[in-house]
Order: C-alpha cells, then sequence, then structure tokens
C-alpha cells in the first residue's frame, strides 16, 4: 500500500495517469468477473455499460455543472438500473445466446449516441470535452501540494478501494454464495432455495453498476468522451482481461488491468508494424502458461512454495 500512495511522486505525470487508467480498469473488470466469473453469465458489452457511466459524468459536468466527485454515484445508480433492466430480458438467455445479446448492446450504443436527435446532449461524433478538476485548496493549506494528475489518481485509488470492499463484501455473502452456486448448477441451486431470476438480474446490474463508475472515473481522467472511444473492441477487452487475470477472483481484476493498459504499448514498442500481433503472442502465451489466469498462476505458486516449507 506504501508504495501504490508513493507511486504518483515517483513517476511522470503520464505515467501517472496509465496508473489512474488503470484503477478504472481494474473497477471495471472487477464488476465484469462478478457478472461472469462468479455467475457465470458471459457478456461481450459491458463496454456500453462503462460508455453509459462515461457519459452521465461528461454530461452533468458540461451541461448540468455538476462538481465531478458528485457525477460518481449518479452514473453507478444509472448503470444499475439499465444493468437491471437488461438482466431480465436476458433471463431466458444462457452462454453463447446471452453472450450475443450482449454483443448487440455493445455494437448498437456507439452507434445510438452518435444519433442527431440526441446530439444536444452527446456531442454526436464530436463527443463532450470535460475539464480536469484541481486538487481541493485544503491540501495546498496543509502543505500537500497536488498536481490534476497526482490528485485524480488518489481519487481514483480511494474510490477503487471502496468498490473492491463492497464486491468482497458481496461476494462473501449471501448473495455471493447464491450467485456461484448459480455459476455451478443453477438447477441445484434452485432446488435449494435460490431465487435464479432476481439473483442473476441484481448481479447484472452490480456489474453494471461497477462498470459504470470505472466509466465516469475514466471520462473525468480522460477529460473526453465520444462515441468512438467505446466500440466493442473496449468489450472485448474488458473481457480478455479477466480472464488474463483470472475468472472468479477478485485481485485478478487489477493484474487484468495491468495486461490491458501496459501490454498493448509494449506491443507497439516492439514492432510499430504488426502490434496486434505481437499483442496476440502475449495473449498466446499468458493462455497457454497460465491457464487459470495470473492470479491462479500466483495462488498455485504459493500452494507449492507453503508444501516445500511443510515437508523440505
Amino acid at each position: 500500500l506504501l508504495v501504490v500512495c508513493a507511486l504518483p511522486f515517483l513517476v511522470s505525470e503520464y505515467r501517472t495517469f496509465q496508473f489512474t487508467l488503470v484503477l478504472v480498469y481494474s473497477i471495471a473488470l472487477l464488476g465484469l468477473n462478478i457478472l461472469t466469473g462468479f455467475n457465470g453469465q458471459i457478456s461481450l458489452g459491458h463496454g456500453a455499460f462503462y460508455a453509459i457511466g462515461a457519459y452521465c459524468a461528461a454530461i452533468l459536468m458540461d451541461k448540468a455543472g455538476f462538481p465531478y466527485w458528485a457525477t460518481i454515484p449518479v452514473a453507478g445508480a444509472v448503470c444499475m438500473v439499465a444493468g437491471f433492466l437488461f438482466g431480465l430480458p436476458a433471463l431466458k438467455l444462457e452462454g453463447l445466446y446471452l453472450a450475443l445479446a450482449t454483443f448487440a448492446l455493445g455494437v448498437s450504443l456507439p452507434q445510438l449516441l452518435k444519433y442527431h436527435h440526441l446530439e444536444e446532449w452527446t456531442g454526436g461524433v464530436q463527443g463532450i470535452v470535460i475539464t480536469k478538476p484541481d486538487a481541493p485548496e485544503f491540501l495546498t493549506s496543509l502543505g500537500l501540494a497536488l498536481n490534476q494528475d497526482q490528485w485524480l489518481y488518489f481519487f481514483t485509488l480511494a474510490i477503487t478501494i471502496v468498490m473492491f470492499v463492497i464486491a468482497w463484501n458481496i461476494l462473501r455473502g449471501r448473495i455471493g454464495r447464491a450467485m456461484m452456486a448459480i455459476r455451478d448448477n443453477h438447477v441445484a441451486a434452485q432446488a435449494m432455495g435460490v431465487h435464479n431470476s432476481l439473483i442473476k438480474s441484481f448481479t447484472f446490474g452490480i456489474s453494471a453498476m461497477f462498470t459504470g463508475i470505472a466509466g465516469a472515473l475514466g471520462a473525468i481522467a480522460v477529460q473526453f468522451v465520444a462515441p468512438d472511444s467505446f466500440n466493442i473492441f473496449l468489450s472485448i477487452t474488458f473481457l480478455i482481461g479477466i480472464v488474463i487475470g483470472g475468472l472468479a477472483s477478485i485481485q485478478g481484476a487489477i493484474y487484468g488491468a495491468l495486461f490491458i493498459q501496459f501490454v498493448p504499448n509494449i506491443a507497439d514498442e516492439i514492432s510499430k508494424a504488426a502490434p496486434w500481433a505481437i499483442f496476440g503472442l502475449f495473449l498466446i502465451g499468458f493462455t497457454y502458461l497460465m491457464p487459470m489466469g495470473i492470479a491462479g498462476a500466483i495462488r498455485m505458486a504459493m500452494a507449492r512454495l507453503q508444501r516445500k516449507r511443510q515437508n523440505p
């Protein structure tokens, strides 16, 4: 934790911005992992909820004059309702059919954001530019002078910690056990008294809420939203993140966020001509060497180390 807090003072402003995005993506991946890893519902459209959260923050700041911090709970609430409502008709869909329905959501939303009747609010293809917030004045009076990127890093870090604590409490409680029971065997879960449809819809809503809060934070950090920023590739990137980080793993969201933020940049530095080919090789390597994700590989390594200590 000390290293995480000291990070903005040790790296450049651009690196601080990148690590802020890592925190943002970790919240989004955690939301998707709750749905897919812990509840077994496959989603290829979570970029749409990320976009809804981002546009909620941008519109409230640009049109209504909301302070940036007040847009976070609003974005989360709007996305939770949207996710719950989307989850209701999707209750009859499972597996690839559910994936296809969410894929349609991810494909269609960027086009809706370009709709000319909504341009007054969404800015159309031009998007919305928002101002990056400054650090609160009371920090300066306390002798802690933070630039905009450093302040946004700590602001995002605080919300990330809160969201991870919320996720941990949900997943370790009765609702979390019901989610995993449905994932493992929905017939047996229903026979044990689990309300499958309610839990599935609730999970969709909670997952969308996490992703929407991440979208709002991402919009504030990037200072810009536009429909083409939330294409279907964003949803696929989120799915890559939870698989690489580790399905059904809370800490896997952090590993996955580091992967999707930094590995494409590394691939681009290795080959300017074919960066996505290098990225594909990274994906193949990670999935081959760590089939249970980075979190699973770390758990296995720790278990082997513990066995060696017990049986030298």
